[in-house]
């Protein structure tokens, strides 16, 4: 039952019910960053790896892949920054909010790395990498969160400083 709990969380493994498993966590190891506020994350479960798409909540960086978009101001920057904090092979602890994933499948987490505990959300923020994304009902961290990119705006931190207000 608790590797189901597990499975259910975060990878789809053919498990029913994973609303009942909402607000866990799990440990895993960086696969790859796909852009700035997603990434692949490797879980071990049942003796096995599988990798899940992971959305940070309560950010978004500036666009670097989507589809018929141009790359954002600051985008490149933000991913290359996501990448240094969470280089391939880093091990994060992966925390769910209310709701397990998106419409796009992709598991909804904070993002912690386990070496030093760092809370990848909330440093981009800090650090001017993104800007504030709440969405009920995963926002839990959102005063916290909230703060940290008031603080980058008044301190015109990465993107704050670098790109026209819009």
């Amino acid at each position: 039952m608790a590797s189901c709990v597990l499975a259910c969380a975060f990878v789809t493994l053919g498990c029913s019910g994973s609303d009942a498993f909402i607000s866990s966590e799990a440990d895993g190891r960086i696969a790859r960053v796909v852009d700035g506020d997603t990434v692949d994350i490797e879980f071990v479960v049942d003796g096995r790896s599988v990798t899940d798409r992971v959305r940070l909540i309560g950010i978004d960086t500036p666009e670097t892949k989507k589809p018929d978009t141009p790359i954002e101001c600051f985008g490149p920057e933000a991913s290359a920054r996501t990448e240094q904090l969470l280089p391939a092979g880093t091990e994060v602890r992966v925390v769910l909010d209310r709701e397990e994933r998106d419409d796009y499948g992709r598991v909804l987490a904070y993002v912690y790395r386990v070496d030093d505990d760092v809370f990848v959300n909330r440093q981009l923020l800090a650090e001017g990498m993104a800007r504030i994304l709440s969405i009920r009902p995963n926002i839990s961290m959102a005063t916290d969160l909230q703060a940290a990119e008031a603080e980058a705006r008044r301190a015109l931190r990465g993107l704050w400083g670098a790109c026209p207000l819009g």
